[in-house]
């Protein structure tokens, strides 16, 4: 949201704003503006004063933001991307930054790829084959190989359930936990998944400790084009009214209701750390939406440890 400010300033305006931590982009998609790992790691003095711009406004570093695709079949995009997330373990644990928040990938449909390619069906054949080549050979074997570097330093891969990826729902994240292990975690989002017909309120118990970092950013589906369209849809963000959904602020999608059971469900599967917004809205500026999601969740967000239960 404060990409167009300098760390320094970013850092105190989310002070302003009423912020209490932050998650810098360190390098794929989402750019390094705020924090160039491979800059900072040069010299031990760069990386304390930029955690001293953050820790002079109160500021906690919730997670680094990596989201590349490391499973790119064209090796300069997957190298550059590897590049950037291996620097951000480096400057996690020299930071002392637990999580790492990313994408699980999209690989080709076979090792001739040029291009990424999401599989959404089983039929006809060929499509069960490729995907079942992307785990066994790409995603499996690569997470594996990336896992024993973020076991060595102490931090973990917290993955965004997100559309085009292979961890795209809460089967497949805990598909690949299962076959790489505990350094495979969660990024909670729920805006992904509404339109794609989950409940991320099931979707939080199924997933239950493997949630270490969460997102509060929502959206809407648009029934009169989805009961003629269906949700998949590559309009781009812009083309709102066309769209079959489009992210909203926290609040404009659902309600209190959902929210307030949100952050219930979280804390009842044992999480108790940051709810981190994340900005994308079309219809609302940057300083609009941030200002609106922060008053939402004041009065959603649960501050007071529980305690004995003197009730009963």
């Amino acid at each position: 949201v404060y990409a167009d400010k300098p760390w320094a300033d970013a850092c105190k305006a989310a002070k302003e704003a009423g912020l209490k931590a932050i998650e810098p982009g360190t390098g794929g998609f989402v750019g390094k503006a705020h924090c160039n790992p491979h800059e900072l790691l040069k010299d031990k003095n760069a990386v304390k004063a930029w955690m001293k711009a953050a820790e002079k406004n109160g500021l906690e570093i919730s997670a680094l933001s990596c989201h590349g695709n490391m499973l790119h079949p064209d090796k300069k995009v997957s190298d550059e991307h590897i590049s950037d997330f291996e620097a951000t373990i480096e400057l996690a644990s020299a930071t002392g930054v637990k999580a790492i928040n990313g994408f699980g990938g999209c690989p080709g449909a076979n090792e001739n790829s040029r291009d990424p390619n999401w599989i959404t069906c089983p039929w006809p054949p060929y499509f069960g084959e490729a995907v079942r080549w992307q785990w066994e050979k790409r995603v499996i074997p690569f997470w594996t190989e990336m896992a024993k570097k973020m076991r060595k330093a102490a931090v973990v891969v917290a993955l965004e359930m997100h559309p085009g990826d292979v961890v795209y729902n809460t089967e497949a994240l805990l598909a690949l936990r299962e076959a790489v292990g505990e350094q495979i975690c969660c990024n909670f989002d729920p805006s992904h998944l509404f339109w794609q017909g989950m409940d991320p309120i099931v979707c939080i118990k199924r997933l239950g400790s493997a949630i270490v970092h969460v997102h509060a950013k929502d959206s809407k589906v648009d029934p009169s084009v989805v009961q003629f369209r269906g949700v998949n849809d590559w309009k781009h963000y812009s083309e709102i009214a066309k769209r079959a959904w489009t992210f909203r602020t926290v609040g404009y999608g659902h309600g209190s209701e959902f929210w307030n059971e949100f952050v219930s469900t979280l804390r009842l599967v044992g999480y108790d750390g940051v709810i981190s917004i994340e900005h994308e809205d079309p219809l609302m500026s940057a300083d609009e939406g941030m200002a609106k999601a922060i008053s939402f969740l004041k009065g959603v967000l649960l501050y007071e440890k529980v305690g004995e239960m003197w009730w009963a």
